[in-house]
């Protein structure tokens, strides 16, 4: 993967993850299978992208969620959240590998 690729994934993966928290945050809102469902899709998709780095798409799009938990409420069970990230990101790598299986001596 290019560096412009990287950091171009790594914004995407940080600016969804703000938008998801920052959602989740709203005062009307109220739906946390919405909210679970879309961390889970962007962490898919990026896992699925680039599944060397899956355990990092995980922590740029889901650590938002529990650090405005842990911030604002004090609520450290908003760790829980990071679990859904992590399941996302390694099931979209797991995916892109059984789909499209790595060639010998091809680097993903």
């Amino acid at each position: 993967m290019h560096k412009i690729s990287f950091f171009i994934m790594l914004a995407s993966a940080i600016a969804a993850g703000l938008f998801i928290a920052w959602v989740d945050s709203r005062p009307n809102w109220d739906d946390t299978g919405i909210t679970a469902g879309m961390l889970l899709v962007v962490t898919a998709l990026l896992g699925f992208i680039a599944p060397r780095r899956a355990w990092l798409w995980a922590l740029a799009a889901g650590v938002w969620i529990p650090l405005a938990g842990i911030l604002l409420h004090d609520d450290f069970s908003m760790l829980l959240v990071g679990v859904i990230a992590f399941v996302g990101a390694y099931a979209g790598a797991v995916t892109r590998w059984v789909v499209l299986p790595p060639q010998t001596g091809q680097h993903i």
